[in-house]
């Protein structure tokens, strides 16, 4: 089936949403997400939103804040241009029906978080992104220019690289392959203007508080089709997931350490004093790596998150979902410490684009988690998240609209899918087996400590395993899981090879053949190209490249 749109949206958490919600009075929006529409890391966005709170609060501090968390790699005029939006980028969302808390003199309360000199955080409770998610989500549906497909995956960008003279050769986006879970049918979606929205890829290891779709897509759907990905080595772990069986690495949000909670080894002993001047409120880089090596001292499979200080009632009220989550497994944070361990959060790096959040594929804008736009550098400091996918958004629907004002109107002409000889597979064992080789592999040997030795022995299996899977791609009619399986792979190649190229430690990369920083040669970002190949390009040639199912 072929379908044709104006914006082309894949992906629905606050980065999405808002860049549907700034387009669909101008155009035709399709929204793509593939499960429901609020299965999002947004969704599950506890702490909250960093934004100065007026247009003459205090903008140096945040930037100065970012810069430092970043450890001096982010890239200062784009965190100064974020950081001055905070004020209307919050009136955005008061304004679409975002609810935030409040206090007794009916204030905004705000809250702060690790990393930050000063409270400067929106958030609603201890679920901020639930309520944003239901704003927005709410607004998106009552919008009647705004298409929402749930249950669709995207496959692949289809681009064209040639134009009419030499010097002008340019790779843009036509629009996408989505796969249309239930029906097992790829649609043919040809679209003015493509945004990758995916999130994150905190699923490429073993432990992660992202949700089960946070596979890396975009990111690898765009380095396919030719943009560049930068500073993928930076994968954030966040300090304190819950530790226990059936939690499924539960997030308690670093509000809880802004609002007083100590860490804690097993015999009571508080050690973040000794390793930065803020202690417990100190970059999450720095407090991931101290839990990670107080368990490896000590032998011990967690840490504890003690708020036991405070007055009980508070707690209950100030984080009623993590409180209530906690008491559902038998603990009362109230009145014992949380046992709590480090887990895959957030990806820093990802597709490179420019200040409206447009990759070097011409109409293919990338916003939110999956984009690397210069702010985070090193390491992301607590909630710009939020920040950085509405500013982006946005931007991007700023630049995509003065185009679309100019645009002729038409469509180009795009291949429809085709599957060739492939066949139904009897062998999906094969795809639980590789996604957990994958995810273990990473997490042994990419994860929060690193060495040369280790990238190499990681890079050579996820190599082997890549081509397994690019031959299991082509043999048989694709679905969901293989999909998320392929791009997952990718991603674990990406994010090796930036780190085998950064020869330092920095922020969230810390490596042991290389323990210190180098600002000499370490303040640029790490820069992997594109595949470069036209997905209009016919061809089955399987390459280290990872070309896609091509029609």
């Amino acid at each position: 089936m072929k379908l044709t749109t104006d914006f082309l949206i894949i992906g629905t958490g606050i980065a999405g949403l808002s860049y549907a919600l700034k387009v669909a009075d101008k155009g035709r929006v399709m929204l793509v997400t593939k499960r429901q529409i609020d299965f999002t890391a947004t969704d599950l966005a506890q702490g909250g939103i960093a934004a100065v709170s007026d247009l003459d609060g205090d903008f140096e501090s945040h930037v100065s804040d970012t810069m430092v968390a970043g450890v001096d790699l982010p890239h200062r005029d784009i965190v100064e241009m974020t950081v001055r939006m905070g004020p209307q980028i919050i009136n955005d969302l008061i304004d679409w029906g975002v609810q935030f808390s409040r206090n007794a003199q009916n204030e905004y309360d705000m809250t702060r978080e690790g990393g930050h000199s000063e409270r400067r955080i929106f958030h609603a409770k201890d679920a901020t992104g639930h309520e944003i998610e239901r704003a927005l989500v709410a607004a998106v549906r009552a919008h009647p220019n705004i298409n929402i497909y749930e249950n669709h995956i995207a496959v692949d960008l289809i681009t064209h690289a040639k134009l009419e003279k030499k010097s002008d050769r340019e790779n843009r986006c036509l629009g996408a392959y989505i796969l249309d879970i239930a029906q097992h049918e790829v649609l043919t979606v040809g679209a003015r203007f493509t945004v990758l929205a995916t999130g994150g890829a905190g699923k490429v290891y073993l432990y992660t508080c992202n949700p089960d779709v946070a596979t890396g897509d975009g990111v690898a759907m765009a380095w396919r089709a030719g943009a560049a990905v930068a500073n993928m080595e930076f994968m954030q772990f966040h300090p304190t997931t819950l530790y226990h069986p059936n939690a499924k690495s539960f997030l308690i949000s670093e509000a809880v350490r802004g609002e007083g909670a100590v860490l804690r080894r097993r015999d009571g002993t508080a050690f973040m004093a000794d390793q930065h001047p803020l202690k417990d409120l100190a970059p999450r880089d720095i407090v991931a790596r101290a839990i990670d090596h107080q368990m490896k001292k000590y032998g011990d499979d967690c840490v504890f998150l003690d708020m036991t200080h405070q007055d009980a009632n508070y707690i209950r009220e100030r984080f009623p979902t993590i409180y209530e989550t906690c008491l559902s497994y038998g603990i009362d944070m109230t009145k014992e410490p949380l046992p709590v361990v480090p887990a895959a959060h957030y990806l820093c790096g990802g597709v490179q684009v420019d200040s409206y959040g447009e990759s070097g594929i011409r109409d293919l804008f990338v916003i939110g988690e999956s984009a690397c736009t210069g702010l985070h550098g090193a390491n992301r400091l607590a909630s710009n998240s939020l920040l950085e996918g509405i500013v982006f958004a946005s931007r991007a629907a700023e630049k995509s609209l003065q185009r679309f004002s100019t645009s002729d109107g038409g469509f180009h002409t795009i291949a429809p899918w085709d599957s060739g000889t492939a066949t139904n597979s009897d062998e999906e064992v094969i795809v639980a087996h590789n996604w957990d080789e994958i995810r273990r592999c990473m997490w042994n040997y990419v994860g929060i400590v690193r060495s040369n030795k280790r990238l190499n022995r990681a890079l050579s299996r996820i190599r082997l395993i890549r081509r397994e899977i690019q031959e299991y791609y082509w043999d048989f009619y694709i679905t969901s899981d293989l999909i998320e399986l392929r791009n997952i792979a990718t991603l674990a190649e990406l994010i090796i090879k930036s780190a085998l190229q950064r020869k330092e430690s920095r922020g969230l990369h810390f490596t042991l053949d290389y323990p210190e920083r180098d600002d000499q040669n370490g303040l640029v970002d790490t820069v992997i190209p594109g595949s470069r190949l036209s997905i209009t390009q016919k061809t089955r040639t399987d390459t280290e490249d990872d070309h896609g199912r091509i029609a």
